[in-house]
């Protein structure tokens, strides 16, 4: 049962942090695919991002529930698994974060923009914030997946502390 439920542990991690790698680059194919038509490219991307933010969601409350009951279950010692919890509940109000305030603050920018926010001036007031938070939703993507690197670090070190 132990094995089984480790397994889950890491196999949440996993699917987290392999969406987050991997999104880049579904995002980089999807604009250069989409040269030309930048509006629907961002449109196919804030979904996929909705999608990763899904799974992230989902992935990090399996994970967090994990950490808290492993102790209980004799999977890892209590203070082996105090700072990949912190780093989980970063992780996942990270996420909440971009799901809930960056993104929809983006779609009301775009939809001041009526629609297309590349076909404003790069002065305009709905693009200048627009690209202020898509910066910070890059900041905050990238935040995650290194708070999930840590974390898969010392769910190891907790691994081979148990022994």
């Amino acid at each position: 049962m132990k094995t089984v439920l480790r397994t889950l542990l890491y196999l949440a991690l996993i699917v987290w942090l392999g969406a987050e790698i991997f999104f880049p680059v579904v995002a980089a194919i999807t604009f250069m695919t989409l040269r030309a038509d930048t509006h629907t490219a961002g449109t196919i991307v804030g979904q996929l991002l909705r999608i990763l933010h899904g799974m992230g969601m989902v992935s990090g409350l399996v994970a967090l529930a994990l950490l808290a009951l492993a102790p209980a279950w004799s999977i890892y010692k209590p203070r082996a698994v105090l700072a990949p919890i912190i780093l989980v509940v970063l992780m996942l109000a990270s996420t909440v974060y971009s799901q809930f305030v960056i993104i929809p603050s983006m779609e009301r920018d775009r939809i001041a923009a009526r629609g297309a926010i590349n076909t404003l001036d790069a002065s305009n007031p709905n693009t200048v914030h627009f690209n202020q938070l898509h910066n910070r939703s890059e900041h905050v993507e990238e935040a995650i997946l290194l708070l999930g690197l840590a974390t898969v670090v010392l769910v190891a070190r907790a691994e081979s502390s148990r022994a």
